[in-house]
């Protein structure tokens, strides 16, 4: 390969169109534009949005929903993730991230543990918040559910 060779992908550069350039070109006369009107003229067209005078979408359509500054996002995680862990280990949010059993979210507040799945380790968990089922099914494995 040469420099002097390269090219551009077939279909990725098209030639500008050369309006006004007589009757063969198919752009002459009127330069594709029709003849009069709004659109005709330099400067011509509408808004983005305008509907001809009637009420626009955007304005007929009644606001909905807000967004809650105050919210709480938790990292959660399924007892059927915590299955696989051994026995005697302390799961907390660093040991969740750490091995990725959960997607991080963006403003987390903590970790949450559902009670999805079955566990048969006894294992200590810290966490935010529990699930009634999940602390129950953690406690009966004899471990331990810690909330900080």
């Amino acid at each position: 390969m040469r420099i002097d060779t390269i090219q551009p992908a077939i279909g990725s550069n098209t030639p500008a169109k050369r309006l006004g350039r007589g009757i063969g070109s198919g752009l002459g006369k009127t330069s594709g534009k029709g003849h009069k009107g709004q659109w005709a003229r330099s400067g011509g067209g509408v808004r983005p949005g305008f509907e001809g005078g009637q009420t626009p979408i955007h304005r007929r359509l009644p606001k909905r929903g807000f967004n809650n500054k105050f919210r709480k996002e938790y990292v959660i995680v399924n007892l059927s993730v915590l299955a696989n862990v051994e026995a005697g280990t302390v799961v907390d949010y660093d040991f969740v991230m750490a091995n990725k059993l959960a997607k991080q979210v963006k403003d987390n507040s903590g970790l949450k543990v559902l009670g999805g799945g079955e566990l048969t380790n006894a294992i200590t968990v810290k966490a935010a918040k529990f699930s009634a089922s999940a602390k129950e099914a953690i406690e009966k494995a004899g471990g331990t559910a810690e909330t900080l």
